[in-house]
């Protein structure tokens, strides 16, 4: 395990920085998940780290080793991408002995770590296919056993899942999240995928536009975001804002319910809601609409199944959320402002 820190990291392209002066320290151990839409840096971050960009500014540390400049190979480091880039011509054990034989390794040992890396994953019935007679798990599970067999320091995963359907995304981050506690390596993985943000990191690392927005907890991020960027960007759907000047006001939908609700609950800021649309998605409704003080603010209400308030399209309602919920930020800077 090592810790991976860069020091006001910055990468540009024709004068543009992609990646602008970004401090982070990852802790030895910690699966941390860099996040952000396409084009906020974090595969250029993600591809610094690993050697494979050389960063316009800054410095890059793996353990207290400065590596800057440093070539991949030299860095203990192992990555996987979204493509899994496996040799398409050899088999399942051939692609995972291939780092061990690149170093010289004798053949006894190299077997003896191929089975057991296969055996980790449970892929070793796998090892004399190729990988066109693999699914898209089972090729994601190959590349992730050829890096845990060279057994580095630091793991680097940029979009592993994203070429899985939906179902198998959800099996291999379960899969993935075990390996990982389980190795106790050192991992930075990047998405753009909040959901599997929110399942696997320890932290959460969200950029936008080469910036670093905010690094906590899962909990942090969504419960307490930094920013506006960071209130809308995470969570389905996302934090409703009102602008209530001087501030603008965010609510998450869940917190957005019916005033029969809360019951005898006090401390509430309360709502007029025209509702314009119901969607049903099984185990929630989504409830959207306007606010009657503000008409032109469109608004969302996540409504579970067992709130069984009636709301229909068309309809006026009274709806609230606890004084404490409400977020606070300034709408020239988009930052948190603290509660009065």
């Amino acid at each position: 395990m090592a810790t991976v820190e860069t020091r006001s990291i910055t990468k540009s392209f024709d004068g543009i920085n992609a990646v602008d002066g970004i401090n982070l320290l990852v802790k030895e151990g910690e699966f941390l998940v860099l996040l952000g839409p396409s084009g906020s840096g974090k595969s250029t971050l993600l591809r610094m780290i690993a050697g494979l960009e050389i960063p316009s500014a800054g410095e890059i540390l793996i353990g207290d080793k400065v590596v800057t400049l440093l070539p991949p190979k030299s860095r203990n480091i192992a990555m996987v991408f979204q493509s899994y880039a496996l040799y398409p011509h050899l088999t399942v054990y051939k692609n995972i002995a291939f780092p061990l034989e690149a170093q010289g390794m004798q053949s006894k040992v190299v077997k003896s770590k191929v089975e057991q890396a296969a055996a980790m994953f449970g892929i070793g019935r796998l090892l004399a296919r190729k990988p066109r007679q693999l699914s898209g798990g089972e090729r994601q599970r190959v590349a992730l056993a050829r890096a845990v067999v060279r057994e580095p320091v630091v793991f680097l995963l940029d979009e592993p899942l994203s070429n899985l359907d939906a179902k198998l995304r959800t099996t291999a981050r379960d899969e993935l999240q075990q390996f990982q506690r389980r190795l106790g390596t050192t991992t930075i993985y990047v998405t753009h995928d909040q959901i599997e943000a929110m399942g696997l990191g320890d932290r959460i690392a969200v950029l936008n536009q080469g910036k670093l927005h905010q690094l906590g907890t899962p909990h942090e991020v969504y419960d307490d975001p930094a920013d506006i960027f960071v209130a809308t960007f995470i969570g389905s759907p996302p934090m409703n804002l009102v602008e209530e000047p001087p501030c603008t006001i965010g609510f998450r939908p869940e917190q957005f319910l019916p005033i029969e609700c809360y019951g005898s609950r006090g401390d509430l800021v309360r709502f007029a809601f025209l509702v314009t649309r119901v969607e049903y998605l099984g185990a929630d409704r989504l409830v959207y609409g306007t606010l009657t003080a503000h008409p032109e603010v469109k608004v969302i209400s996540k409504l579970p199944t067992a709130v069984t308030v009636t709301v229909e399209k068309g309809e006026r309602h009274e709806f609230a959320v606890p004084r404490k919920d409400l977020k606070r930020f300034d709408p020239g800077s988009g930052l948190k402002v603290s509660a009065k």
